[in-house]
């Protein structure tokens, strides 16, 4: 399977940025301005972040805050540099509308609520956790998936492993390599991406009919620059970029994350 991700010439880099569709443009959008207005409110962060025994029904926003906030500046760069190709495909194959209601609700209240249940009530710890990490792992394993059905295994050596094992494998060497991750919250993520993947969940994503009836009732691909239509041969006013690069070439910096 392949991603759509940029190129380093700066002519490329920019019309790719240009063009990214609108969803990814929000996320992008909410990650960055987080960050920023942590800085004049350093608590921010601390308010953001799922935090096992901070969790109740008062506070349960943070069940959708803590992917799109980060520890520090670094933090958040490899997460976007990492998660940007991602998204911009998912968007580019499901369309604006499907990508919004799934990324503002259950792909990011389910890993959390997962996470919660792991850490709180088998591990009784409360590490904290943050960071669009999570949504790579969810992404990276949805699109093993769909890499495995076409081809099934890849080699290491004279072996030879399934494909969609490739994202566990990252999490593996992410756990081990780059301090202050979270193993739980990566492997959180990923789960999800794989019941999405196996079509297990996607009854998570809005009725397609009531989709298009909206689309139409709205005249949001006339209204909304950069918007993806649910329809698949309809790529909103601007196009999507094609997909050129293969699960096997992603970058290994889809892998900083939340924690300490």
């Amino acid at each position: 399977m392949a991603f759509a991700a940029p190129n380093l010439n700066p002519a490329r880099l920019r019309s790719y940025v240009l063009r990214l569709p609108l969803c990814t443009r929000i996320i992008l959008f909410l990650a960055v301005a987080l960050w920023v207005a942590s800085i004049p409110w350093t608590d921010l962060r601390q308010k953001c972040a799922l935090i096992p025994d901070q969790v109740s029904f008062a506070t349960g926003y943070r069940l959708n805050t803590y992917p799109i906030t980060h520890l520090g500046f670094f933090h958040l760069i490899i997460n976007l540099v990492a998660i940007t190709p991602l998204l911009e495909r998912f968007e580019s194959e499901h369309g604006t509308l499907v990508s919004f209601s799934l990324f503002s609700g259950p792909f990011a209240t389910l890993p959390g609520v997962i996470y919660l249940l792991i850490e709180r009530g088998i591990l009784r710890g409360n590490t904290p956790v943050q960071g669009a990490s999570v949504w790579v792992f969810l992404l990276l394993s949805f699109e093993a998936i769909k890499t495995h059905r076409a081809n099934p295994y890849f080699s290491i050596g004279p072996y030879k492993a399934p494909t969609w094992t490739t994202p566990l494998f990252v999490i593996l060497i992410t756990s081990f390599l780059i301090p202050n991750t979270s193993l739980i919250g990566h492997l959180c993520g990923a789960a999800i991406g794989y019941l999405w993947g196996m079509n297990y969940i996607k009854f998570l994503a809005p009725p397609e009919k009531i989709l298009r009836w909206l689309e139409r009732k709205l005249n949001l691909l006339a209204r909304l620059p950069h918007y993806v239509s649910v329809d698949k041969s309809t790529f909103g006013r601007y196009g999507v970029l094609p997909s050129s690069m293969p699960l096997q070439n992603m970058p290994a910096g889809s892998s900083q994350k939340l924690g300490a």
